[in-house]
């Protein structure tokens, strides 16, 4: 049996959403989607799916630093998992840290900051100005003590 042509999106189903700007944190966070999506005063970003070797530097960096985290009684996650940095204002790091597993920052649905964020540096321009700047200025305005750029295209680790 042969499906059907495909000629146009389904748009409708956005209806089914809340509007851009008018999202709460409750609906944020009852999101579910294997795709990236962070949350910031009601408005979401969504980003592009990983590619091959962001997947694989994830996982090096997760099998790096899980050795560490047994060691000190910490807890490693990779991308995927939301970090709330203040009230309306959630990211989704590409690798995120917490030196205490047992730390009360450690919610079910998200992380209350965390002691290490890493952001892999994307290809687009967009990408690049969120992950140099607008999450560098974000992470400290958070508190979080230590960030990390991983940036393949420059072969460099910025540690902040």
């Amino acid at each position: 049996m042969q499906s059907p042509e495909i000629t146009t999106p389904v748009w409708r189903i956005a209806t089914l959403f809340p509007d851009q700007g008018a999202w709460s944190e409750q609906e944020y966070l009852a999101l579910e989607t294997n795709r990236r999506v962070e949350f910031d005063s009601g408005f979401m970003e969504v980003h592009d799916a990983p590619t091959d070797q962001r997947q694989a530097i994830i996982s090096f960096l997760i099998v790096a630093l899980n050795a560490l985290a047994q060691q000190i009684g910490g807890i490693v996650r990779p991308a995927g998992l939301r970090v709330r940095l203040w009230e309306r204002k959630y990211r989704e790091p590409d690798v995120v840290f917490l030196g205490n597993r047992s730390s009360d920052r450690r919610q079910a649905k998200y992380w209350d900051g965390a002691d290490l964020a890493i952001e892999i540096v994307s290809e687009s321009l967009e990408d690049r100005k969120r992950v140099l700047v607008t999450k560098r200025l974000e992470y400290a305005q958070a508190g979080i003590p230590e960030y990390w750029i991983v940036d393949p295209a420059q072969e460099t680790v910025t540690v902040l």
